[in-house]
């Protein structure tokens, strides 16, 4: 059975473009996800990228363009400067791998409803009462936002170190096995890869 390792971002408004695309393929194939959220931003700096707000601005002018553009494409509501963006996107990632570690939910669902949250329903995913409704949204128990917060910084922390040695250096960021595929444009991708045609 294959494995895709999959590091995302809360804060990605790619990773939100995502979709549950990904879990469309992975089912298509018989394929595990992990899921491993990691700290994009901190990624950026131990990899040679640069945070949004520090690009050059024909970088900016670009992500402008591209992120409306992919969003109409896929028929997904996109809001290009959310009203709690940059926010912490920690608190969602820990309540994340709580539900990880509990079971018993949809993680493709509690990945999505959390960047959806942020990137399409002006939502601040840094507050409990956001990250509750995304938990319950996906089939977790609510509470999972309260618990497990040692565990989460600890594993948070431990998949930015496997996403660098890894070699993913922005989100989403997809592995199997040696192959590596970035961006939400690369699910096709992958895809092929694992009907054996990349």
């Amino acid at each position: 059975m294959p494995t895709i390792d999959y590091y995302f971002a809360t804060l990605s408004p790619y990773c939100y473009l995502a979709g549950t695309r990904l879990e469309e393929v992975a089912a298509k194939h018989g394929a595990t996800i992990n899921y491993k959220p990691f700290d994009i931003i901190a990624a950026f700096g131990r990899t040679g990228g640069t945070a949004p707000a520090d690009r050059h601005p024909a970088r900016i002018e670009y992500r402008a363009q591209e992120l409306p553009r992919q969003a109409k494409k896929l028929g997904m509501p996109f809001n290009l400067k959310p009203a709690h963006w940059p926010t912490n996107g920690a608190p969602a990632a820990y309540a994340f791998i709580a539900a990880q570690e509990a079971g018993g939910g949809d993680l493709g669902a509690l990945a999505h409803a959390i960047t959806r949250a942020c990137w399409a329903e002006q939502k601040d995913i840094a507050e409990d009462a956001v990250i509750k409704a995304c938990l319950r949204e996906a089939g977790f128990d609510p509470a999972l936002a309260d618990s497990g917060l040692l565990v989460g910084a600890e594993t948070y922390a431990r998949n930015l170190e496997e996403a660098v040695e890894a070699g993913a250096f922005g989100a989403p960021f997809y592995v199997v096995g040696s192959e590596r595929f970035w961006g939400q444009d690369r699910i096709e991708d992958v895809d092929l890869h694992l009907q054996g045609k990349l």
